[in-house]
């Protein structure tokens, strides 16, 4: 048999196969998310340490690096505050990281 399928065809039926590829996958996690029990406040405690210690420790790094750069080459710019804000939104990214990690 000859297989006379328009693209609108092939299409449709990739999308279709996306979606229930996408079903199957939230299926899986819900399987998944029952069979674990119960998430018990020390989880939760201990996720923010995680999310606490994420942050502050590129927050220090920064800093750290950017006194000592001050210190070895000092400019007009002041290295210590561009570093900490670099270590701030890298460890805001990392805590976003943990967090949808577990979430899922």
């Amino acid at each position: 048999m000859s297989n006379n399928h328009t693209p609108s065809q092939e299409r449709q039926r990739n999308i279709l196969e996306a979606f229930i590829h996408k079903v199957r996958l939230k299926e899986s996690r819900m399987v998944k998310k029952r069979k674990t029990p119960n998430q018990t406040v020390w989880f939760w405690l201990g996720m923010f340490g995680i999310v606490g210690w994420s942050i502050a420790i590129p927050t220090l790094l920064g800093i750290a690096l950017g006194i000592w750069i001050d210190t070895k080459w000092p400019s007009r710019f002041s290295w210590t505050l561009m570093l900490l804000a670099g270590g701030v939104i890298l460890g805001c990214w990392n805590a976003w990281f943990w967090i949808k990690k577990e979430s899922h």
